[in-house]
């Protein structure tokens, strides 16, 4: 039997260095380029259940350095290995035609659980028992 999937919430967030573009001839375009990328590699990856996303920018202004992030990326993935490479797509999305990366625009945390379901060891009232 195969383990159940990890469910994986990726909280993104948006740096000061974006919101001071254009600099260094990178543009706002060049990073939505990139971010762009940079979900569907996420997406790609072998062992990726693409659930669904979240973009809070017309809510919030301003760059978010934690709760509550600019946006999230919800999936279901198979190992901590995947999220880690799904992470890593920060590091190693370029940005533009420099040496630029993404992680110097967006910043992301990985919250790693499981589905909302009843553990195998609580025991439900049955329909009499319940008051």
């Amino acid at each position: 039997m195969a383990a159940p999937p990890l469910r994986v919430l990726f909280c993104i967030g948006i740096n000061q260095n974006f919101f001071d573009l254009p600099t260094d001839g990178i543009t706002t375009g060049d990073v939505w380029a990139a971010f762009v990328s940079m979900m569907d590699g996420i997406k790609a990856l072998p062992g990726v259940g693409f659930i669904g996303d979240i973009d809070d920018d017309s809510h919030m202004v301003g760059p978010s350095d934690g709760w509550p992030w600019t946006c999230y990326l919800l999936a279901d993935v198979d190992t901590a290995d995947t999220v880690k490479a799904a992470c890593n797509l920060f590091r190693t999305t370029a940005v533009g035609d420099g040496d630029a990366k993404l992680w110097r625009f967006a910043k992301v945390e990985a919250r790693i659980g499981r589905a909302l379901t009843v553990r195998d060891d609580v025991a439900l009232p049955t329909r009499g028992d319940a008051r």
